[in-house]
């Protein structure tokens, strides 16, 4: 069975038992969060949302909190003398899927 959910913006297929990485969420490692818009319900029974599926959710354990690799944001225009350097880390949660109740 698998499910299509959406948090931070976007839509994520998941399964049970699967690991993701999705965008950062208020929860320390070892909590349990639950991700009620789901949008659908894949298997031997499926369900398709308008815009979501009632009554069905999704628990995941959070395993931990972190930040990706660095990445360089640099502006240039020719001939001008400008120039801006930036670097950006994007903040991550990674959460272990846990049961998925449709």
């Amino acid at each position: 069975m698998y499910a299509i959910i959406e948090t931070g913006g976007k839509q994520i297929r998941v399964e049970e038992g699967q690991a993701i990485y999705i965008e950062k969420l208020n929860a320390e490692a070892g909590e349990t969060v639950t991700f009620d818009k789901v949008l659908f319900v894949g298997g031997e029974n499926v369900k398709v949302g308008s815009p979501v599926v009632e009554g069905a959710s999704v628990t995941a354990t959070v395993e931990k909190q972190g930040r990706a690799k660095k990445i360089i944001v640099f502006k240039y225009k020719a001939k001008k003398n400008y120039r801006k350097k930036q670097g950006h880390r994007q903040p991550y949660t990674k959460v272990v899927i846990g049961k998925i109740n449709a």
